[in-house]
């Protein structure tokens, strides 16, 4: 039996910090309490002073395996995803072929169970086709389902109004939606194209991909939720408008509609473009400072749920193409909660609320079996860290396959020391469990 004690850590749990340490037994969170005896040939971790949290469930990744392994990886990203924190992460469909049926989806299941660091599930997409596949879906073995209303690769457009209905009413898993009207961004970028020609400025992403266009696209989706009774997340919000649609008066487990908002919209703004480039490229862009500002308030009163990361790496090349080249989308799971620990530490959002958004609350959202709390009896998936020990992001610490970040040269303040997935201890120091993997989520559906 494998055994861990974690001595004196601060505990960030459910709202509240405090004090204990925690026994680990095998895969299972076994006690938590105060002065916890040593069991005989357990490991020990001084932990005093150092945050333990739970482990972060990301709830929207793009991994690009199978099928587009020049630009990422399953085994590399969650690399990344372990020495940041997240211990759980769900990853998306447009991949190469995409996950559009039961066989294809379970064969980034087996990919997954040899390769990834963390636990992991998967999405199954939908499109205008394919809906008896759909609804052969495990509610207990799978995620849920992805639909692209707008920004899709291949065929995964899902543009057929009675497709979209009878996919809303005919399952009770979660449908989570990328929400951009396709119509209002091909006029936009017509108009655009006749001002610039090719040689469109970074600076006109948002224009292009307009606030009015993610309205458009969200509105109609969350109109057809109320209409059928679905249960609708809406992906990486990144507008001031939309949060009109969301609402914070009952909690989350009683909400059929919620909401997502990525690192990316929480830290950047349109004023950045000059600076930063295609890097800070993404669908939907990245706004304003006052949508930037209306998403954190949105965030802190409740009336969007999670933060994810929305993960998706492009090569170098790929990005330092010219704006309509270059693809949308970046590298993030290694510095999200680095990231968000920074605005702790300016006083923006409490631990506890950081802890809630991207902790409690996924596990929550997607009913996961005993993940995303310190509790007994539940999964080891935890994360300690030391607070006041500032690090650079470098190119030499970059893990993810495409080599790049939009963080490069920024100083994070606080640092991840180890990251225990399952009660293995996967990431410690910067250095990894070489050959113990994560294991399939499942959900109490």
């Amino acid at each position: 039996m494998s055994c861990t004690v974690i001595k004196g850590a601060t505990i960030i749990n459910e709202g509240i910090s405090f004090t204990k340490d925690v026994l680990i037994e095998n895969e299972i969170i076994k006690t938590i309490a105060e002065d916890i005896k040593v069991p005989k040939n357990a490991m020990v971790i001084d932990a005093k002073g150092k945050l333990l949290i739970p482990g972060a469930i990301d709830d929207q990744v793009h991994f690009r395996e199978p099928g587009l392994t020049e630009k990422a990886n399953i085994a590399t990203e969650s690399k990344a995803a372990a020495a940041g924190g997240i211990t759980t992460f769900i990853e998306m469909p447009n991949t190469v072929p995409q996950a559009t049926t039961q066989e294809l989806l379970e064969n980034k299941f087996r990919i997954a169970s040899k390769d990834s660091y963390v636990n992991y599930s998967f999405m199954f997409g939908g499109t205008n086709d394919n809906l008896e596949e759909l609804l052969k879906t495990d509610p207990k073995k799978v995620a849920g389902i992805k639909l692209f209303l707008g920004s899709s690769t291949g065929n995964m457009l899902v543009d057929n109004p009675e497709v979209l209905e009878k996919i809303f009413s005919s399952t009770n898993m979660v449908i989570s939606t990328h929400c951009e009207d396709e119509q209002t961004i091909k006029n936009n970028m017509k108009a655009a194209l006749e001002e610039f020609g090719e040689d469109i400025p970074i600076n006109q992403h948002p224009v292009i991909r307009s606030a009015e266009a993610c309205y458009i696209s969200s509105s109609k989706a969350i109109e057809l939720a109320k209409k059928t009774g679905a249960r609708l997340h809406v992906f990486h919000l990144s507008t001031a408008k939309e949060m009109e649609l969301f609402r914070n008066d009952i909690p989350l487990k009683d909400k059929k509609i919620t909401a997502e908002v990525c690192i990316h919209h929480l830290t950047f703004t349109s004023d950045q473009y000059d600076e930063k480039g295609t890097f800070i490229k993404w669908n939907p862009a990245v706004k304003t400072k006052n949508d930037r500002e209306a998403l954190w308030t949105a965030l802190l009163d409740d009336r969007i749920d999670v933060i994810a990361t929305d993960h998706a790496p492009h090569t170098l090349t790929e990005k330092q193409n010219t704006y309509t080249k270059a693809p949308s989308g970046g590298p993030l799971v290694q510095h999200a909660i680095p990231a968000m620990l920074s605005f702790v530490d300016e006083g923006k959002i409490t631990l506890e609320k950081m802890v809630e958004k991207m902790c409690h609350n996924p596990a929550i959202l997607f009913d996961i079996e005993k993940r995303g709390y310190i509790k007994e009896g539940y999964y080891a998936d935890l994360v300690l860290i030391e607070p006041n020990q500032p690090w650079t992001v470098t190119k030499e610490n970059i893990l993810y396959k495409c080599g790049w970040s939009p963080f490069e040269g920024t100083t994070f303040n606080n640092t991840i020391t180890h990251t225990f997935v399952n009660g293995n201890l996967i990431y410690n120091q910067g250095t990894f469990d070489e050959h113990t993997k994560g294991k399939r989520v499942t959900f109490n559906r």
